[in-house]
């Protein structure tokens, strides 16, 4: 493997955290652009600098999934990565394009899973920690759905005797927390995912070795400051859906779904299991709007993102797997 192939696809794989944090910026700051607890601007750059923090706070468990445990390590070359990342991106542009909150890294995880069944068929995939990932495609919603509906209830019940406008002044301050804390989440999952990448491209080219603890530091800091910096330029699009069209947000209900979805990140990431934050934070929206009723969750909206969801893996799979047939062609 050439150094410039190398140098093209780390470039690639920076490109897509960049779009990472460009199209994911809404899980981040959708509630409290929507609240208007702050202005768009200041809520991107308070979003990017708490996705970049997370590179101090968060152990590398989500990068080892990545990096070798969905795809047998064997198999990795160049042309895997580049349909991999490819397909990633281009479903991403698409769903951006169309303001569809799907998700980034599922994304990933599908342009993965298509170049290799492209180069060797699914003797080349890790069913196990494919299929946890999938599981997760329903468990990190409904963790959200139920982390955040707890939450609002037990503010419902601490805030039952204060004014509306006393409660909205506190939980404006509160929400900033929140969001933050989701940001953090956000960073230390979803920028773990491209590091996996990186350190499986470096292992493949004779770099790094399969046996190092770590990928290099560069790598680590490369991947969450592009991530960073993809937030910073928001995916205002995708900001319309999540903070108001699932169901209407004040601060109390947006500071409930910014915290559910947080810890739902925080455990996902503990465990080491690359969850999609797109998911989680619809999951804790539409929990924190039905302690209302049900009738106060857009369910249609839902159902339409629901969609995305379930064709994220399989678009992303094929994209890849002709990215791949392409790689072969000019790399």
């Amino acid at each position: 493997m050439s150094l410039w192939v190398i140098i093209t696809l780390v470039a690639v794989a920076l490109l897509f955290d960049f779009m990472n944090g460009f199209h994911d910026a809404a899980n981040s700051i959708a509630t409290i652009v929507s609240t208007r607890v702050l202005k768009p601007h200041h809520a991107v750059i308070w979003a990017a600098a708490f996705n970049f923090l997370a590179y101090f706070i968060f152990k590398l468990t989500v990068a080892k999934t990545i990096g070798k445990g969905t795809i047998e390590p064997a198999i990795v070359d160049h042309y895997i990565i580049f349909g991999a990342l490819v397909g990633a991106i281009a479903w991403n542009v698409i769903t951006w394009y169309y303001g569809i909150p799907s998700s980034s890294s599922h994304a990933l995880i599908g342009g993965l899973v298509g170049a290799a069944l492209a180069k060797v068929g699914f003797s080349g995939l890790i069913m196990s920690g494919v299929l946890k990932i999938c599981a997760f495609i329903f468990i990190a919603p409904a963790l959200g759905f139920l982390i955040g509906g707890t939450i609002m209830v037990i503010v419902s019940w601490l805030c039952r005797n204060m004014a509306p406008r006393k409660v909205d002044k506190q939980f404006r301050r509160l929400q900033l927390l929140s969001a933050a804390a989701y940001s953090l989440g956000h960073g230390g999952n979803d920028a773990q995912k491209t590091v996996g990448i990186i350190w499986m491209l470096l292992i493949a080219a004779g770099v790094s070795q399969a046996s190092d603890a770590a990928p290099p530091a560069w790598v680590i800091f490369a991947c969450y400051a592009a991530m960073g910096l993809g937030t910073m330029f928001g995916g205002w699009r995708i900001v319309k859906t999540m903070g108001n069209r699932i169901t209407k947000l004040n601060q109390a209900r947006g500071f409930s779904a910014n915290s559910g979805g947080a810890l739902t990140l925080f455990l996902a990431t503990s465990l080491g299991i690359p969850v999609s934050t797109t998911h989680t934070i619809t999951g804790a929206i539409a929990g924190v709007g039905s302690t209302r009723g049900a009738r106060r969750v857009r369910w249609g909206v839902a159902g339409d993102i629901v969609w995305a969801w379930i064709l994220t893996i399989p678009c992303s799979a094929a994209m890849a797997a002709i990215a791949w047939y392409l790689g072969k062609l000019i790399l």
